[in-house]
């Protein structure tokens, strides 16, 4: 039976978006934001992963190929990519190295292509442990190193939220592949325990970023927070965030709703067992999208004009992964709503 949102097909909704990818994808296996873009790692990855839930195995591959192709010496990777080279190497993000356990582990959840993992190993092995190196006996992660590998010392709630994701998926390649994974899981306790535990021990240096929303629900998407602590977290800004009909918007104090951030909320809606409210959440960004069925970045709603007059990769990839989230299409279809069991973690303390 043909699923539908809004009474459109959504294996439809996922091959238009994955047609727009595919695209864009330069012969490398490079997937930059739009046509003569740049790109980063972690956006890379993103569109990477949509690929794989629309059935584009050997694309999604040869994205992943390209990034280990790519990646330096130490395991990480530089933040901008144009014009056939590496443009801004003035610092490197963690979590941008970090995110490539979470695109291999999806695209295993999706092909179950064991070989596949076996190639990709000491790719995602070497990168997590260069972050390890940035994490602080605290348990939170440097947001970066600068071009000397020194860390940048401050921490940001999203991006350690994304390192946890990161950490939990490679932990569960390693145990896959029989590696041994202490290092990782040392590393996945200690992050959840400051993320949860300790606020202070982010954005010690500079404004808070409590004003973008990706702060408010990237813990509970990427596992930090379960069940009724996460409902309550998303309860307690829903309505600073989420415009009704609209989205969600990207900053708390501008009238500008964006596709990808709406997108991840739909996915942590999910993550937080509430389905129905993601599917409606979802079905708002329909009209958002061009004549060809592509999302463009976003809508300011004042101003009542789509802004800016881009449609990212990352952004169809990102409602590629919520509509597999909330319509189950793929066996990745829970890769962020499920986390490490409570017994293991009870092991892991032991």
């Amino acid at each position: 039976m043909t699923q539908t949102l809004s009474g459109e097909s959504v294996e439809q909704l996922i091959e238009e978006s994955c047609q727009y990818i595919l695209s864009q994808q330069l012969e490398s296996g490079a997937i930059p934001w739009f046509e003569k873009g740049h790109l980063d790692p972690w956006d890379h990855i993103e569109a990477a992963m949509a690929l794989s839930v629309g059935g584009y195995k050997s694309q999604a591959e040869r994205a992943y190929r390209w990034l280990r192709e790519q990646q330096r010496s130490d395991g990480s990777w530089g933040i901008r990519f144009e014009s056939g080279e590496w443009t801004d190497d003035s610092r490197t993000e963690i979590h941008f190295v970090a995110y490539i356990a979470t695109g291999i582990w999806h695209h295993f959840k999706v092909t179950h292509d064991f070989g596949f993992v076996e190639s990709m190993w000491p790719c995602v092995q070497r990168a997590i442990k260069y972050c390890l190196k940035f994490q602080t006996p605290y348990g939170d992660f440097a947001w970066a190193s600068d071009a000397d590998g020194n860390a940048l010392d401050d921490a940001l709630v999203t991006a350690c939220s994304s390192i946890y994701k990161s950490l939990e998926c490679v932990i569960k390649l390693g145990e896959l592949l029989a590696e041994n994974c202490g290092d990782f899981r040392r590393a996945y306790l200690n992050l959840g325990r400051v993320l949860r535990e300790q606020p202070e021990r982010f954005d010690r240096t500079w404004e808070s970023k409590a004003r973008f929303s990706m702060d408010w629900f990237y813990p509970v998407l990427c596992g930090v927070f379960r069940g009724e602590e996460a409902r309550e977290r998303l309860a307690s800004r829903w309505d600073e965030f989420v415009v009704e009909k609209i989205g969600c918007r990207c900053v708390q104090d501008e009238p500008w709703a964006t596709v990808a951030e709406s997108s991840e909320l739909v996915m942590a809606l999910v993550s937080a067992e509430q389905p129905e409210r993601a599917e409606e959440l979802l079905s708002w960004l329909l009209q958002w999208r061009d004549d060809d069925g592509v999302h463009w970045t976003g809508w300011q709603f004042v101003d009542e004009a789509y802004w800016p007059l881009e449609k990212p990769t990352w952004t169809a990839g990102a409602f590629v992964l919520a509509l597999d989230a909330v319509f189950h299409m793929t066996d990745a279809c829970r890769v962020f709503a499920t986390s490490l069991e409570t017994n293991q973690l009870d092991v892991l303390s032991s």
